[in-house]
Protein backbone atom coordinates (compact mmCIF):
# COMPACT_ATOMS: atom_id res chain seq x y z
CA UNK A 1 0.00 0.00 0.00
CA UNK A 2 2.89 2.24 0.53
CA UNK A 3 4.89 1.20 -2.50
CA UNK A 4 1.43 2.13 -4.25
CA UNK A 5 0.65 5.33 -2.44
CA UNK A 6 4.25 6.60 -3.17
CA UNK A 7 3.67 5.84 -6.99
CA UNK A 8 0.54 7.67 -6.66
CA UNK A 9 2.12 10.78 -5.28
CA UNK A 10 4.89 10.50 -7.95
CA UNK A 11 2.65 10.27 -11.04
CA UNK A 12 0.52 13.62 -9.77
CA UNK A 13 3.72 15.82 -8.80
CA UNK A 14 3.21 19.26 -9.84
CA UNK A 15 -0.50 18.69 -10.50
CA UNK A 16 -1.38 20.70 -7.24
CA UNK A 17 -0.26 24.16 -9.68
CA UNK A 18 -2.55 23.16 -12.49
CA UNK A 19 -4.98 23.38 -9.79
CA UNK A 20 -4.42 26.55 -8.37
CA UNK A 21 -4.25 27.79 -12.17
CA UNK A 22 -7.82 26.24 -12.72
CA UNK A 23 -9.47 27.58 -9.97
CA UNK A 24 -8.00 31.18 -10.77
CA UNK A 25 -9.11 30.55 -14.49
CA UNK A 26 -12.89 29.67 -12.71
CA UNK A 27 -13.13 32.73 -10.54
CA UNK A 28 -11.54 35.11 -13.22
CA UNK A 29 -14.16 33.63 -15.72
CA UNK A 30 -16.90 34.13 -13.34
CA UNK A 31 -16.26 37.84 -12.36
CA UNK A 32 -15.59 38.05 -16.30
CA UNK A 33 -19.14 36.92 -16.80
CA UNK A 34 -20.63 38.66 -14.09
CA UNK A 35 -19.46 41.88 -15.52
CA UNK A 36 -20.77 41.51 -18.86
CA UNK A 37 -23.86 40.48 -17.68
CA UNK A 38 -23.98 43.34 -15.66
CA UNK A 39 -23.63 45.39 -18.98
CA UNK A 40 -25.77 43.31 -20.89
CA UNK A 41 -28.57 44.55 -19.03
CA UNK A 42 -28.06 47.92 -18.26
CA UNK A 43 -27.29 48.65 -21.72
CA UNK A 44 -30.19 46.07 -23.49
CA UNK A 45 -32.41 45.12 -20.78
CA UNK A 46 -35.22 43.91 -23.42
CA UNK A 47 -32.91 41.52 -24.83
CA UNK A 48 -31.65 40.47 -21.34
CA UNK A 49 -34.92 39.93 -19.97
CA UNK A 50 -35.87 37.99 -22.92
CA UNK A 51 -33.09 35.85 -23.22
CA UNK A 52 -32.96 35.13 -19.19
CA UNK A 53 -36.49 33.67 -19.54
CA UNK A 54 -36.62 32.06 -22.39
CA UNK A 55 -33.28 30.10 -20.48
CA UNK A 56 -35.04 29.71 -17.29
CA UNK A 57 -38.42 28.10 -18.96
CA UNK A 58 -36.72 25.97 -21.19
CA UNK A 59 -34.12 24.59 -19.36
CA UNK A 60 -35.45 22.76 -16.19
CA UNK A 61 -37.75 20.88 -19.48
CA UNK A 62 -34.13 18.75 -20.40
CA UNK A 63 -33.27 17.99 -16.95
CA UNK A 64 -37.14 16.75 -16.24
CA UNK A 65 -37.09 14.69 -19.37
CA UNK A 66 -33.11 13.18 -18.40
CA UNK A 67 -33.85 12.14 -14.88
CA UNK A 68 -37.51 11.10 -14.94
CA UNK A 69 -39.53 13.80 -13.08
CA UNK A 70 -42.87 13.16 -14.31
CA UNK A 71 -44.77 15.36 -12.21
CA UNK A 72 -42.73 18.14 -12.44
CA UNK A 73 -43.12 17.79 -16.60
CA UNK A 74 -46.85 17.73 -16.21
CA UNK A 75 -47.11 20.57 -14.23
CA UNK A 76 -44.54 22.60 -16.58
CA UNK A 77 -46.89 21.54 -19.84
CA UNK A 78 -49.88 22.57 -18.18
CA UNK A 79 -48.43 26.16 -16.71
CA UNK A 80 -46.78 26.48 -20.27
CA UNK A 81 -49.70 25.84 -22.08
CA UNK A 82 -52.05 28.08 -20.22
CA UNK A 83 -49.18 30.69 -20.03
CA UNK A 84 -48.42 30.68 -24.00
CA UNK A 85 -52.20 31.29 -24.62
CA UNK A 86 -52.53 34.32 -22.63
CA UNK A 87 -49.26 35.83 -23.85
CA UNK A 88 -50.49 35.39 -27.48
CA UNK A 89 -53.54 36.70 -26.57
CA UNK A 90 -51.41 39.71 -24.89
CA UNK A 91 -49.48 40.72 -27.91
CA UNK A 92 -52.00 40.33 -30.60
CA UNK A 93 -52.80 44.03 -32.60
CA UNK A 94 -55.17 45.27 -32.17
CA UNK A 95 -55.79 44.39 -28.61
CA UNK A 96 -59.12 42.44 -27.37
CA UNK A 97 -60.79 44.29 -24.91
CA UNK A 98 -60.71 41.16 -22.50
CA UNK A 99 -57.54 40.65 -22.71
CA UNK A 100 -55.99 42.92 -20.14
CA UNK A 101 -58.42 41.01 -17.47
CA UNK A 102 -57.31 37.63 -18.76
CA UNK A 103 -53.74 38.30 -18.09
CA UNK A 104 -54.22 39.58 -14.62
CA UNK A 105 -56.60 36.98 -13.36
CA UNK A 106 -54.33 34.07 -14.82
CA UNK A 107 -50.96 35.72 -13.49
CA UNK A 108 -52.47 37.09 -10.04
CA UNK A 109 -53.83 32.41 -9.69
CA UNK A 110 -50.57 31.55 -10.11
CA UNK A 111 -48.51 34.25 -7.99
CA UNK A 112 -51.46 33.18 -5.02
CA UNK A 113 -50.64 29.76 -5.74
CA UNK A 114 -47.03 30.21 -5.45
CA UNK A 115 -47.55 31.94 -2.70
CA UNK A 116 -49.03 29.49 -0.65
CA UNK A 117 -46.88 26.46 -1.97
CA UNK A 118 -43.53 28.07 -1.27
CA UNK A 119 -45.48 29.33 2.39
CA UNK A 120 -46.35 25.72 3.19
CA UNK A 121 -42.78 24.50 1.41
CA UNK A 122 -41.07 26.59 4.48
CA UNK A 123 -43.09 25.58 7.20
CA UNK A 124 -42.93 21.98 6.07
CA UNK A 125 -38.79 22.52 6.45
CA UNK A 126 -38.59 24.30 9.47
CA UNK A 127 -41.51 21.13 11.14
CA UNK A 128 -38.66 19.09 10.40
CA UNK A 129 -36.06 21.07 10.97
CA UNK A 130 -37.46 20.51 14.91
CA UNK A 131 -38.89 17.66 14.57
CA UNK A 132 -42.39 17.90 14.54
CA UNK A 133 -42.75 15.22 11.85
CA UNK A 134 -42.23 12.98 14.09
CA UNK A 135 -45.67 13.69 15.59
CA UNK A 136 -47.07 12.55 12.34
CA UNK A 137 -44.88 9.38 12.34
CA UNK A 138 -43.26 11.48 9.27
CA UNK A 139 -39.98 10.10 8.00
CA UNK A 140 -37.12 13.23 8.05
CA UNK A 141 -35.85 12.85 4.72
CA UNK A 142 -39.53 12.02 3.21
CA UNK A 143 -40.63 15.28 5.24
CA UNK A 144 -37.18 17.19 3.68
CA UNK A 145 -38.10 16.32 0.21
CA UNK A 146 -41.95 17.07 0.25
CA UNK A 147 -41.15 20.47 1.70
CA UNK A 148 -37.85 20.97 -0.70
CA UNK A 149 -39.94 20.31 -3.78
CA UNK A 150 -42.86 22.57 -2.68
CA UNK A 151 -40.10 25.47 -2.41
CA UNK A 152 -38.55 24.82 -5.90
CA UNK A 153 -42.59 24.99 -7.04
CA UNK A 154 -43.16 28.04 -5.20
CA UNK A 155 -39.71 29.89 -6.26
CA UNK A 156 -39.83 28.78 -9.70
CA UNK A 157 -43.23 29.52 -11.17
CA UNK A 158 -43.53 32.62 -8.72
CA UNK A 159 -40.17 33.69 -10.77
CA UNK A 160 -41.57 32.51 -14.17
CA UNK A 161 -44.64 34.05 -14.01
CA UNK A 162 -43.52 37.70 -12.71
CA UNK A 163 -41.30 37.59 -15.63
CA UNK A 164 -43.99 36.16 -17.92
CA UNK A 165 -46.83 39.09 -16.84
CA UNK A 166 -43.76 41.88 -17.02
CA UNK A 167 -43.20 40.81 -20.69
CA UNK A 168 -47.07 40.88 -21.03
CA UNK A 169 -47.90 44.19 -19.31
CA UNK A 170 -45.01 45.82 -22.08
CA UNK A 171 -46.60 44.86 -25.21
CA UNK A 172 -50.41 45.74 -24.16
CA UNK A 173 -49.05 49.07 -23.10
CA UNK A 174 -46.99 49.41 -26.10
CA UNK A 175 -49.75 48.55 -27.92
CA UNK A 176 -52.50 50.59 -26.38
CA UNK A 177 -50.39 53.03 -26.84
CA UNK A 178 -49.79 54.49 -23.14
CA UNK A 179 -45.87 53.78 -23.59
CA UNK A 180 -43.50 52.59 -25.93
CA UNK A 181 -41.75 48.93 -27.28
CA UNK A 182 -38.94 50.32 -25.01
CA UNK A 183 -40.27 51.46 -21.68
CA UNK A 184 -39.46 49.51 -18.78
CA UNK A 185 -41.83 47.18 -17.34
CA UNK A 186 -42.09 49.49 -14.42
CA UNK A 187 -43.26 52.31 -16.14
CA UNK A 188 -45.67 50.53 -18.62
CA UNK A 189 -47.38 48.55 -15.06
CA UNK A 190 -47.18 52.16 -13.54
CA UNK A 191 -48.60 53.63 -16.82
CA UNK A 192 -51.58 51.22 -16.75
CA UNK A 193 -51.94 52.15 -13.02
CA UNK A 194 -52.34 55.92 -13.79
CA UNK A 195 -54.76 54.96 -16.47
CA UNK A 196 -57.04 52.54 -14.86
CA UNK A 197 -56.94 55.34 -11.75
CA UNK A 198 -58.33 58.07 -13.84
CA UNK A 199 -61.41 55.45 -15.73
CA UNK A 200 -64.46 56.07 -13.21
CA UNK A 201 -65.94 53.42 -11.14
CA UNK A 202 -69.19 52.92 -12.97
CA UNK A 203 -66.75 52.30 -16.46
CA UNK A 204 -64.55 49.97 -14.52
CA UNK A 205 -67.48 47.87 -13.56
Amino acid sequence: MRIEHARMHAKHRGHEAMHAEMVLILIATLVVAQLLLVQWKQRHPRSYNMVTLFQMWVVPLYFTVKLHWWRFLVIWILFSAVTAFVTFRATRKPLVQTTPRLVYKWFLLIYKISYATGIVGYMAVMFTLFGLNLLFKIKPEDAMDFGISLLFYGLYYGVLERDFAEMCADYMASTIGWCSASTSSASAAGALWERSRRVPTAKRK
